[in-house]
C-alpha cells in the first residue's frame, strides 16, 4: 500500500502515532499527537530528540528501533510536561510506524492537554477511562457539595440548639456544657447570676415589643462589657449568667460588675420613650469550695443576688460561704512538712 493511501487509515484508527523515515524523521503524526505539542513542528524532528526511551534501554538508532519492533515501548517526551507512553513499533517500507498510547498517564494529559474523547479512537479503550473518570469526578463533586450541605445544616443545627433566639445569646443548655467542661477540669472561675431591676414595668407600661428591645440592648451591652473568652447565657425571660473562666480575684470581678451595673442604668430609646432599668448582681467564685458543684454555684450565685436586690437593687454582691464550704488553709500544713 502506497503512504499516501494508508495515511487517512492512520489517522483515523491511531490519531496517535507517527510515521517514521529510514533515518528515523517524522514525516507525519496524528492529529492527538500535534496537539501535544502546538508549537512545535513535529514533522522532520528526530523520533529520539523528541522522546527518550526509557524501556528497552540503549535504543540510540533507527535501527535499535527496528530490532525492538513488535516490543512494548515505555517512552516520555523529553521536554515538558514529560508525559509518559506507552508505545509499539512496526516496521514499514523503510521507516517504522509507532503507535502510542497514554497509559496510566491518562488522567495527567487531559489535565495538561485538555484532551477529549474526539482525541481518541472510537474503539480506544481510553474514553471508556474517560467515562468512568467524568462520571467518578461528578459523582465525588455531588458527594462533596452534599457533605458540605450536611455539615453546614448540622453546625447550624447545634449552634440553634444552643443559642437563645432573641438575644443571640447562649442558652442553658449551653450554659451547663460551659459549667460541666469547667467543672471537670478544675480551672478556676467566677458565676456571675443578673436580674433586671423594673423589667416588668417596662413591659406593663410600652408593651413586650420594648421588653424585646431592651433584652436584646442588654445582651449587647453584657458582651462588650465581657472577655471574648466568657459566656454570656439567657437563663430566664430577664434572667443572664456569665462565666467568667481564670477570674477569681473580688476586686476584678466588682469592677466588671460595676462597670455592667453602669451601662444598663442608661435608658434604653424606644419609638420615641425611654425604657429605664438596672440590674442586680450576684457572684461565686469557684474557690470558694472544696469541690465545685455547678448546682450547688448556681444557687449561691442567686442567694447573692436576692441580697443585692434587698439592699437596693443596682448592686453586687460576692457570695460569702459558710465555713465549712470553705477550702482549708494549706499554709499550716505545708509549714508542718517544713519542719
Amino acid at each position: 500500500m502506497r503512504a499516501l493511501d494508508v495515511i487517512p487509515v492512520l489517522d483515523a484508527l491511531c490519531p496517535m502515532h507517527m510515521v517514521l523515515s529510514g533515518t528515523g524523521h517524522v514525516t507525519h503524526a496524528g492529529a492527538t499527537l500535534c496537539k501535544l505539542r502546538p508549537m512545535q513542528d513535529l514533522q522532520n524532528a528526530r523520533f529520539l530528540e523528541l522522546f527518550e526511551v526509557q524501556r528497552p534501554r540503549g535504543l540510540t538508532t533507527m535501527e535499535d528501533l527496528r530490532r525492538v519492533a513488535g516490543t512494548r515501548m515505555h517512552l516520555q517526551f523529553r521536554d515538558t510536561p514529560k508525559t509518559g507512553f506507552k508505545g509499539i513499533l512496526v516496521p514499514w517500507q523503510d521507516g517504522a510506524v509507532v503507535n502510542l498510547s497514554f497509559g496510566i498517564s491518562i488522567l495527567d494529559a487531559v489535565r495538561d492537554y485538555a484532551l477529549t474523547n474526539a482525541d481518541f479512537a472510537a474503539t480506544d479503550m481510553t474514553v471508556e477511562m474517560l467515562y468512568l473518570v467524568e462520571a467518578k469526578s461528578a459523582a465525588m463533586e455531588a458527594s462533596r457539595k452534599l457533605n458540605q450541605r450536611l455539615q453546614a445544616a448540622r453546625v447550624a443545627a447545634e449552634e440553634q440548639a444552643y443559642t437563645d433566639t432573641l438575644t443571640g445569646l447562649k442558652n442553658r443548655r449551653a450554659l451547663d456544657h460551659v459549667l460541666n467542661r469547667l467543672g471537670e477540669s478544675g480551672a478556676p472561675f467566677a458565676l456571675m447570676h443578673l436580674d433586671l431591676d423594673f423589667f416588668k414595668s417596662v413591659n406593663d407600661t410600652l408593651g413586650h415589643a420594648a421588653g424585646d428591645r431592651v433584652l436584646q440592648k442588654v445582651a449587647r451591652y453584657l458582651v462588650d462589657e465581657t472577655r471574648e473568652q466568657d459566656t454570656v447565657a439567657r437563663v430566664g425571660g430577664d434572667e443572664f449568667v456569665i462565666v467568667l473562666p481564670g477570674l477569681t480575684d473580688p476586686a476584678r470581678i466588682e469592677s466588671i460588675a460595676r462597670r455592667i451595673i453602669d451601662r444598663l442604668e442608661k435608658p434604653i430609646p424606644f419609638q420615641g420613650k425611654m425604657c429605664r432599668i438596672s440590674c442586680s448582681i450576684g457572684t461565686t467564685r469557684s474557690d470558694l469550695y472544696r469541690r465545685p458543684d455547678m448546682a450547688r454555684m448556681m444557687g449561691d450565685a442567686d442567694v447573692a443576688l436576692y441580697v443585692s436586690k434587698r439592699q437596693g437593687r443596682a448592686r453586687h454582691t460576692i457570695y460569702e460561704p459558710s465555713p465549712a464550704d470553705t477550702p482549708p488553709d494549706p499554709r499550716p500544713a505545708l509549714q508542718a512538712a517544713q519542719k
